[in-house]
């Protein structure tokens, strides 16, 4: 049920006015499957912005950034480093940055990063995806299997 869970997660935290707070709180839900996350082993994160369209104005870079620094606090204080997460604003009632990069927001330039492919720029969900890396598995240890 919950093999391969160390690989990768997908946290994705709603960027509308109110939504985000109470996601963020010191009791919310972001914080919450943050936290699951990383105490199950997942050492990948990948952080989606969404509802880009329900913020004022609508696309706002401001309000991505201040979503990605209160997040960035959440997550390091967590035990995550911030700098290794990639966050995508990403609109998923219009598709927006979800598999190729919105005209909507033509403010995000990406994340930087390497991958086996040897590019180091990704816009989309979709490339983060791309540059996961495979989790490492010990064929030398016995075989366990979860009861």
């Amino acid at each position: 049920m919950l093999q391969d869970v160390e690989t990768l997660s997908v946290l994705i935290v709603a960027a509308s006015v109110g939504e985000f707070e109470a996601g963020i709180s010191k009791n919310g839900q972001t914080r919450e499957h943050a936290l699951l996350a990383y105490t199950l082993g997942v050492k990948q994160l990948i952080v989606g912005v969404n509802k880009m369209d329900s913020t004022e104005p609508p696309y706002s870079q401001k309000r991505h950034e201040v979503i990605v620094k209160e997040v960035s606090t959440s997550i390091h204080k967590i035990g995550y480093n911030p700098d290794t997460a990639a966050f995508v604003p990403i609109s998923g009632w219009n598709g927006d940055n979800m598999l190729e990069p919105s005209a909507n927001m033509p403010w995000f330039k990406g994340w930087k990063v390497t991958c086996e492919d040897g590019n180091t720029s990704r816009t989309t969900p979709l490339e983060a995806l791309g540059c996961i890396l495979p989790p490492t598995c010990s064929t030398d240890k016995p075989l366990r299997l979860p009861l």
